[in-house]
């Protein structure tokens, strides 16, 4: 690693706007990915990346006819800017916590289509909590649960809605429903027309199958083992989007699939034998820090499914 000359003294402002350009580079994967995201040109990120780097006395992008990545003293700088603009995150929201009137940010994360599942009621807990926190700047997004567990853990995020699949020490879990998830084929399939006598493990297992594309629990991988698996698709929607082709078969959960069931463009496949269920979860981070904000949603979250039970 090129070792740095020169003091970098005074991080203002300016640089912090900088480095959050530069992470938004590093997460989009290079300059023209970002620009959607940051609503600016690809010459001004350029422009504000060079002024990072002379800033810095360091190279911190690789950008070429090989693509772009990060150099070696990027890497640190990208570690570095996470941890930095975090710990800003929680100054501010600490700052926040001691007034009386509820202000700062709350960031939700969501696996799939559990935001608008009935069963989770988020619609309902968002109203209750704006009613309460109106000043609070909320952001929901749709993530892979393996980003939303990242986000969680690192406090990018404050709360996160996942499929269970695995438990982490950082991280605390409420249960919030349960999903039935069964196979499937569509009207297109070659199954479709087979009498469930029919349907065995052999013709199952012989048949192109599109899974999640990330490692499960073990009532699951027991389902998968022998599948024939040739396609990848971890939404919901892109997943039967492959189903609706009749190239292939794959698990969805009951809620999702059941509108297709009645208009008769999916069947469900040996469903006394093929099915698990996945327990919904709201995940947080284990900590000391109190945050009112993610403390109010939370009691809020609790308030809905203590009336609805």
């Amino acid at each position: 690693m090129t070792k740095i000359s020169f003091p970098v003294g005074q991080i203002g402002d300016y640089e912090i706007k900088q480095l959050k350009i530069f992470k938004t580079v590093a997460d989009c994967g290079g300059f023209s990915a970002a620009e959607t995201e940051l609503n600016i040109s690809r010459s001004t990120i350029s422009i504000h990346i060079s002024n990072l780097e002379s800033r810095l006395h360091l190279t911190l992008c690789r950008r070429g006819r090989a693509g772009f990545s990060l150099s070696e003293e990027g890497v640190v700088v990208y570690d570095a800017t996470v941890k930095l603009l975090g710990e800003l995150d929680h100054f501010r929201n600490t700052i926040n916590s001691l007034d009386d009137k509820l202000s700062g940010s709350l960031t939700v994360l969501f696996s799939d289509t559990i935001s608008l599942d009935a069963r989770a009621g988020i619609p309902a807990v968002f109203r209750h909590f704006a009613e309460v926190a109106s000043e609070v700047y909320l952001t929901s997004e749709v993530a892979k649960m393996t980003e939303i567990e990242r986000q969680v853990l690192s406090e990018e995020a404050d709360i996160g809605f996942i499929p269970f699949h695995r438990s982490l020490d950082g991280l605390e879990y409420q249960a919030i429903f349960t999903d039935n998830c069964y196979l499937y084929c569509s009207h297109d399939c070659p199954l479709f027309s087979l009498p469930d006598n029919d349907i065995n493990d052999d013709v199952i297992d012989g048949f192109p199958a599109v899974y999640a594309g990330m490692k499960s629990q073990e009532n699951i991988n027991g389902h998968l083992a022998n599948m024939n698996i040739k396609a990848t698709a971890y939404n919901y929607d892109s997943r039967l989007a492959l189903l609706l082709s009749g190239r292939y078969i794959g698990f969805l959960p009951e809620s999702y699939a059941q509108s297709y069931v009645d208009a008769g463009k999916l069947k469900c496949l040996a469903k006394q034998q093929r099915f698990y269920s996945s327990e919904i979860m709201a995940i947080t981070k284990k900590t000391t820090t109190v945050s009112r904000v993610r403390t109010l949603f939370i009691k809020t979250l609790g308030d809905f499914y203590n009336r609805e039970s």
